[in-house]
């Protein structure tokens, strides 16, 4: 690590400091004898002042300031949800053979707890989900998804994500589905070559995006109760979903 010149004339400035506080503290009371004792003595306490500053303060520091960054980045998932996620998954579900199975899976109720959300995150990604592109309309979704380009791209320029690799990876996943329906003129006359390819890349979008979307509702279940009730009365997922309030 390269030191800059104010950091070394700093440096320099406070063992200067020091050592003329201890020589006229040497010449005015003429004890260099204690003088020493003291010094030695303050040295001895320099490991326990690294112990408790550098590893144990600055760890709690640190813990702090990753909670903070990291419900921050949750509000940044809760908006990405709203304007665009929650909706690509009913579009994504379209492609999905065992979309039925998955409405199930993913049917999260009030009572929901941390093993009712590990045991789903396992069977979700645990499953096949054989992606037919014939059963979905790839035309509605190259429109969405090139609707919210613009609002995908901003969530990229965000730096905070660079901390939350699993919500980076679905925004990467998603930005390059979006390019590749840009890329294609007509969805009617590709080839099934071309098809399966797609498919592929719809499947990498929708695996991480429901991954993300149940930790996000874990994440609300214990954070914020309010909108984790407003959340599973408007699932997606589930075709019994009210967001009336019975």
């Amino acid at each position: 690590m390269r030191f800059s010149k104010w950091y070394l004339w700093l440096t320099l400035l406070l063992a200067a400091a020091s050592l003329f506080f201890y020589l006229a503290q040497m010449l005015i009371f003429h004890r260099p004898h204690d003088t020493f004792f003291y010094m030695l003595q303050d040295l001895a306490f320099v490991p326990v002042q690294v112990l408790l500053v550098t590893l144990i303060l600055n760890d709690l520091m640190a813990r702090r300031e990753k909670k903070a960054l990291l419900n921050k980045m949750n509000m940044v998932i809760g908006a990405f949800f709203g304007e665009a996620g929650t909706e690509l998954m009913v579009h994504l579900s379209k492609f999905d053979r065992q979309a039925a199975e998955l409405r199930s899976l993913l049917k999260i109720e009030a009572g929901w707890n941390e093993v009712h959300f590990k045991q789903a995150r396992q069977k979700l990604l645990s499953q096949d989900h054989t992606i037919d592109p014939h059963s979905g309309d790839l035309e509605i979704l190259n429109e969405f998804l090139s609707a919210k380009r613009s609002f995908l791209l901003s969530l990229l320029e965000n730096q905070n994500l660079l901390e939350h690799q699993s919500f980076t990876d679905l925004l990467w996943a998603v930005s390059h589905l979006t390019e590749e329906l840009k890329l294609r003129s007509n969805f009617d006359k590709l080839p099934e070559s071309d098809l399966a390819h797609l498919s592929g890349d719809i499947k990498r979008a929708y695996v991480l995006l429901l991954a993300e979307w149940l930790g996000y509702v874990k994440h609300l279940k214990t954070a914020y109760p309010y909108i984790y009730s407003l959340v599973i009365r408007s699932n997606p997922l589930d075709p019994e979903a009210s967001v009336i309030v019975n």
